[in-house]
């Protein structure tokens, strides 16, 4: 091992442990051991709700059931698809009950789940299955021919399992073979530290990185999130997010196993039935992105026919969140918005809002500052604002949002370039430029103002496009507006923008300029 390896090796311990640092250890050895006290104490409570509004379908599973499905999927694993702890399992699925079948089972066996997005284009299917070294696959039956067309230029892959439909020749069919599989299983020889996910990053700067999350990030993150949210085994969360991201499984998926509760499980988000399956099946909270918020406000439906006083608030995050969706939707609908921050490389979220504020104090962290406060670091987190040398900044300075603690990854797969460039100082480096401002107890309120590597120089001067992009939207015609750079040769680069107006609303040039003049 080089001097190099030996300081980005010390960098990634440090960046896992917490500033004073303690330490924190779970009563189980591994996730199987997890699943085996939810079951004996929850046998017969559902925990998962699953619907399809498409094909108006709505089924539910009890802890029981649910366990003797991953039973199956266990066997079926081991026994017919030889998989052994530390294989990597691939899904090019969405979400069902299926995928979440499939997800447990590895983790009940030490293995590692690699989800693909199944709306991926194939260049990226190809290169996350070899990069992956994914050996098996579980395949939506309509993605199948896809899969068969690369399928001689993964050497890895050994098994194409399909999932719906009818099974085809040379093709271990899911559904079929599942079934003949027995509900009980015996625990193997897995450990808590086990790798359980690899998610792909989106690769802006170059190809996607594989972000290797452990059992125990996704446990320690579930554990923080619950506590945050006051979160037991009598709550019910919705997941609306896609499965093949982080949000979507650690926050609606694995957090409610976790605690013992329930979870409703969409195929996909519809803004028509939001809000009658949280009176329906009494969610107590929702995880979305910025724009599911936007398509609940132009939906607009009247939710004063619902029965919502259960309900406690909405987590959102994973992406930029304007400071007037936040005020229409909570004076709209009056749902507090609990706004907050994370990466897949800190398993998911690594802060929020506190849920102790007043109405009026949410609202103040929501709006008064350009952008909507991303809240302070939850259990098992701490983040920090530094320079470029690595030296901490003070309230209101600018600098590179940084985060180290218990959920932070052990590095990403076969990238030891990237790792070198993510942890540094003894902290993960997020990207992200970003400020805190202190409340009256001194907690540090984060911010984020922007992206490090997408900041626009012009003459000399840093710009966010993200500022820039919060004004466009703020004009009363423009539905959506987007700051981008291109190369001046005196300024070496100069502003421009794409809008897109409201329907039916004519804006022009003048009109814009003019507006962000003032």
């Amino acid at each position: 091992m080089t001097l190099i390896e030996d300081e980005v090796t010390k960098n990634i311990h440090e960046a896992q442990e917490m500033i004073d640092g303690s330490s924190f250890s779970f009563p189980w050895s591994n996730f199987s051991e997890v699943m085996e006290e939810r079951t004996r104490g929850h046998s017969n409570k559902t925990f998962l709700i699953y619907y399809d509004d498409d094909k108006n379908e709505r089924c539910e599973f009890s802890y029981k059931e649910f366990n003797d499905f991953v039973n199956r999927t266990a066997n079926l694993l081991i026994e017919d698809l030889h998989v052994k702890r530390g294989d990597k399992v691939s899904t090019i699925l969405f979400n069902h009950y299926y995928t979440v079948f499939i997800y447990f089972a590895c983790w009940k066996i030490g293995a590692c789940v690699v989800p693909i997005n199944i709306e991926e284009d194939i260049d990226r299917k190809k290169f996350i299955l070899e990069n992956s070294e994914s050996r098996i696959t579980f395949c939506w039956i309509d993605s199948l021919k896809e899969i068969e067309a690369i399928k001689d230029s993964l050497p890895h892959l050994e098994h194409i399992v399909t999932v719906g439909g009818i099974s085809k020749d040379n093709y271990i069919n899911y559904e079929e073979e599942v079934h003949k599989k027995s509900p009980d299983f015996i625990s193997k020889d897995s450990e808590i530290n086990d790798d359980a996910l690899i998610v792909y990053t989106s690769g802006t700067t170059g190809p996607p990185k594989g972000v290797i999350l452990s059992q125990y990030n996704l446990l320690i993150d579930a554990d923080g999130i619950s506590e945050w949210h006051h979160f037991n085994q009598e709550d019910r969360l919705m997941c609306i997010l896609p499965i093949h991201h982080v949000n979507g499984t650690i926050v609606t998926l694995f957090t409610p196993y976790y605690m013992g509760g329930s979870t409703v499980l969409n195929r996909k988000f519809k803004s028509s039935t939001f809000w009658k399956k949280i009176h329906t099946d009494k969610v107590n909270c929702v995880s979305v992105v910025p724009t599911i918020l936007e398509f609940l406000l132009e939906a607009n439906e009247d939710i004063s026919k619902y029965s919502l006083g259960h309900f406690k608030w909405i987590i959102c995050g994973a992406g930029p969140l304007l400071v007037e969706t936040a005020l229409n939707f909570q004076e709209r609908f009056n749902i507090p918005i609990m706004h907050g921050y994370g990466l897949s490389e800190t398993t998911c979220y690594s802060c929020f809002l506190p849920t102790d504020l007043r109405r009026d104090e949410l609202t103040y962290w929501l709006s008064h500052h350009k952008f909507p406060s991303i809240g302070i670091p939850i259990k098992h987190n701490d983040m920090a604002i530094i320079d470029e040398k690595g030296n901490e900044l003070k309230e209101l300075e600018k600098g590179e949002i940084v985060v180290k603690g218990r959920t932070v990854i052990k590095g990403y797969f076969k990238r030891p370039d990237a790792n070198k460039d993510a942890f540094k100082f003894g902290w993960f480096r997020t990207g992200d430029e970003g400020f805190y401002k202190l409340d009256k107890q001194k907690r540090k309120f984060f911010f984020i103002t922007g992206r490090i590597k997408e900041l626009i120089i012009r003459g000399g001067i840093n710009i966010s496009p993200l500022e820039v992009d919060d004004v466009l939207k703020s004009h009363p015609k423009v539905r959506f507006g987007m700051a981008v750079p291109f190369e001046n040769r005196y300024y070496g680069e100069e502003i421009a923008a794409y809008i897109v107006p409201k329907n039916g609303i004519e804006i022009t040039e003048k009109d814009v300029l003019e507006y962000c003049k003032r």
